[in-house]
């Protein structure tokens, strides 16, 4: 259960260990829109389809920005490197 525990609270860090909010909002929307398209099959009324695109878009962007990251190189000056 701690090693359950343990890797669900990785999910939402970042590389260097510290929460990620983009993380956090891409699987929450991911989430979602599992939920939402889960709904759309066993009601009557359909979920409106620009909710759903949007809701999809706002988590392939979020999960896709986090994944970024990871690739881009930050460079750190500091005055006295400035010279």
């Amino acid at each position: 259960m701690k090693k359950i525990k343990t890797w669900l609270c990785g999910l939402f860090k970042d590389e260097k260990g510290t929460p990620s909010s983009k993380r956090f909002i891409g699987i929450v929307s991911g989430l979602t829109l599992c939920l939402c398209l889960f709904i759309n099959l066993f009601t009557e009324h359909p979920v409106n389809e620009t909710l759903i695109e949007a809701v999809a878009l706002l988590s392939f962007g979020c999960l896709g920005l986090s994944s970024v990251d990871k690739f881009s190189k930050k460079t750190s000056t500091t005055p006295d490197e400035i010279d």
